[in-house]
């Protein structure tokens, strides 16, 4: 496949689509027989796909089915769910326990997988063993919105590959450099990129916004600067992008897509944008290396506290909430959200803390 594709498929059919996709891409071409294929979606936490949040398990199913029906029999779907969060849960919520009983395929939480250290231009980094150890891993992300960079699509979906201690660190490394040097080490055969209806508001799901395609290619850093266009951004808007470029995981120039559109005559019109909740929220946050779990429980619960006109009252006390790693043993007056903050007079220990339990601290905080 020429690194510079892009395969584009529409339709309301996630098995149907990748299956079709597939067809086109035939990627079994540059298989050696009894090959290991590895398959990451996105099962960030236990939302099924319609939420907006994760991977449609139907399009793993087209997957496999597929590559079983060309003779490829031993491949395993990997995963490792956010901090905080439990894998296993996420596979019987997300449908995947089920599909892989049925196709005889293996699950493998990468949480409780074995690490390895890879060496990069800023310092070594963790990372699990197992997609290392696959001869074709095809990365399936899911196109929405995220709380701290904006976009979540092919590069961000690696952060899945390594374990919570290192999630933790890549936070407070500030995410963009890390995901870069991440994808520079670990090698991705195909991204296919779920963009049927991702969440454009939160990336932990909730407001789906039907787009009803498929991306696919092999150019990870052009494929989410393509779907970074789509949704209105720029490059520059996230700096994770020119900085893999920099290191040769791909290009962010647009002019060199080679964009094909399978079946063009089942492309819905619209245009998409993110909705810029998170940022307006934001305003009443002060976020110090903040775990993406952590911070999108409170964007969340703040979300619906707007909803409910209890905003206000933030603004009258002149409260700015913390969160974050980098208020490990800060002291003083203030409100806080997370184990990190168990320092301050006022914090809600937890990591993290669901949404609900945010909320109900926030309203007793307020009305004392």
């Amino acid at each position: 496949m020429d690194k510079n594709q892009i395969t584009v498929v529409y339709g309301e059919n996630p098995r149907e689509m990748v299956e079709t996709l597939l067809a086109e891409l035939k990627p079994e071409a540059a298989l050696r027989p009894g090959a290991t294929i590895g398959l990451k979606p996105n099962l960030v936490l236990d939302k099924p796909a319609a939420s907006g949040a994760t991977t449609h398990p139907e399009i793993v199913e087209g997957i496999i089915r597929y590559f079983q029906a060309k003779g490829f029999t031993n491949l395993v779907i990997m995963e490792s769910s956010w901090v905080g969060a439990r894998t296993e849960e996420a596979f019987r919520v997300c449908g995947y326990g089920e599909l892989a009983a049925r196709y005889g395929v293996k699950l493998l939480d990468l949480k409780k997988d074995r690490t390895i250290t890879k060496e990069t231009e800023e310092g070594l980094l963790t990372v699990c063993a197992a997609p290392f150890g696959v001869d074709y891993l095809i990365n399936l992300p899911v196109l929405k919105a995220h709380c701290q960079t904006l976009l979540t699509c092919a590069l961000k979906n690696l952060k899945g590959c390594i374990p919570d201690h290192e999630k933790r660190r890549f936070h407070r490394l500030g995410l963009h450099r890390p995901i870069a040097q991440l994808a520079a080490v670990l090698p991705v055969h195909l991204t296919i990129v779920d963009a049927i209806c991702g969440d454009l508001t939160f990336e932990e799901g909730g407001n789906p916004v039907p787009m009803g395609r498929l991306l696919a290619g092999t150019d990870p850093v052009l494929l989410d600067s393509y779907a970074a266009a789509l949704l209105g951004l720029t490059v520059a808007e996230i700096p994770y992008l020119e900085l893999a470029a920099k290191l040769g995981v791909g290009t962010t120039d647009l002019t060199r897509a080679v964009v094909t559109e399978v079946n063009p005559e089942a492309k819905q019109a619209g245009r998409f944008h993110l909705t810029g909740r998170a940022k307006q929220l934001a305003r009443y946050v002060e976020e110090r290396d903040a775990c993406s779990a952590c911070y999108g429980s409170l964007l969340h619960a703040l979300h619906r506290m707007a909803e409910e006109g209890e905003l206000e009252a933030l603004r009258q006390h002149n409260i700015k909430i913390k969160i974050g790693q980098g208020f490990r043993g800060v002291k003083g007056e203030g409100v806080g959200i997370g184990t990190c903050t168990r320092a301050m007079d006022e914090a809600l220990l937890g990591c993290p803390p669901t949404a609900w339990a945010i909320r109900t601290f926030l309203r007793r905080v307020l009305a004392d």
